[in-house]
């Protein structure tokens, strides 16, 4: 089957290329940069060059296509929110995904499913409340661009399987959050950020990759799911955990008006919000996560 993966040279799209390499997929790369892509990942899948922002092209690429994936958009954490960054975090996202849906539309043949990425950040902070998929959208920055990303799919035609991937703090030390916030353990000075009671709702980076294929595979999921582990930590544990997995001590308070002070918009609503999410629909439907416990999961990811 011709799966075609955007944004396949990301820290979970280029965990979740090999992953599928490995399953025999007949896979296509869309990138910017083909030459920089190849050499990433390899000469095991046709590489597609696009602009990120064009349809134009797209609907030949998707020609005989079983199914997109489209995990595509600008990095949150590249630095300060300023409002032009906080401009292209958003546009960066709305392009992409109007143009796939645009280019499967006009496709002759359609790709049977579309998986699109989206993040748990569309419910905001709500730190009382125990969020699955039926639940409401917050109003912070992040929930604002969630809701419209995801809302960039309603055009896509009613044939086309659509799922929509809120993804959780994915763990890995290739990328994502996990290198950053283990740093200052290394250093010595590790500890949890502002009051700790936040909670973290996280998945191990496999997992992540195991859950998109069996979305990919499983011809009756659709809509809405959530990809986070099924037990969410306080982030009091993630500090504890990572002083205990680096051998390195958990002492240093940092307190909410340094992480505002030192990122802004950005530290506010990434690291002091509190998000305690679940995959109830995952579950519900059979999936089976190798790593549901924190503690399992930075032990694997730190000591194989």
């Amino acid at each position: 089957m011709k799966i075609v993966i955007i944004g396949a040279t990301g820290f979970i799209g280029s965990r979740l290329f090999s992953f599928l390499d490995k399953e025999e997929y007949d896979l296509t790369v869309v990138t910017r940069d083909v030459e920089g892509a190849r050499e990433q990942l390899g000469d095991h899948a046709e590489f597609c060059s696009w602009d990120g922002e064009h349809s134009e092209g797209l609907d030949k690429i998707f020609k005989d296509a079983w199914a997109v994936i489209n995990l595509a958009g600008e990095s949150l954490s590249g630095g300060r929110w300023t409002e032009a960054r906080k401009e292209r975090i958003l546009q960066s996202r709305l392009k992409t995904t109007h143009a796939v849906v645009d280019a499967i539309n006009r496709a002759e043949i359609k790709p049977r499913v579309l998986l699109q990425a989206s993040a748990i950040g569309y419910y905001g902070s709500q730190p009382k409340t125990t969020l699955d998929e039926d639940s409401g959208a917050g109003n912070n920055f992040l929930a604002h661009v969630t809701q419209q990303w995801e809302s960039a799919t309603e055009g896509l035609n009613k044939e086309v399987r659509l799922v929509i991937l809120r993804t959780g703090i994915v763990l890995g030390t290739a990328g994502g959050a996990l290198p950053q916030m283990a740093l200052p353990f290394r250093y010595g000075v590790g500890g949890h950020i502002g009051s700790g009671k936040q909670w973290f709702s996280w998945i191990h980076l496999d997992d992540e990759v195991r859950a998109i294929q069996f979305l990919l595979e499983h011809k009756e999921a659709s809509g809405v799911y959530n990809l986070t582990a099924p037990e969410p930590v306080m982030m009091k544990t993630v500090a504890k955990e990572l002083a205990r997995v680096l051998h390195r001590p958990n002492w240093l308070h940092v307190p909410k008006f340094l992480i505002r002070g030192a990122m802004g918009q950005m530290g506010d609503e990434m690291l002091l919000a509190s998000q305690k999410v679940i995959p109830k629909r995952l579950e519900e439907e059979g999936f089976s996560f190798h790593f549901d416990d924190f503690r399992l999961a930075l032990t694997n990811i730190y000591n194989s």
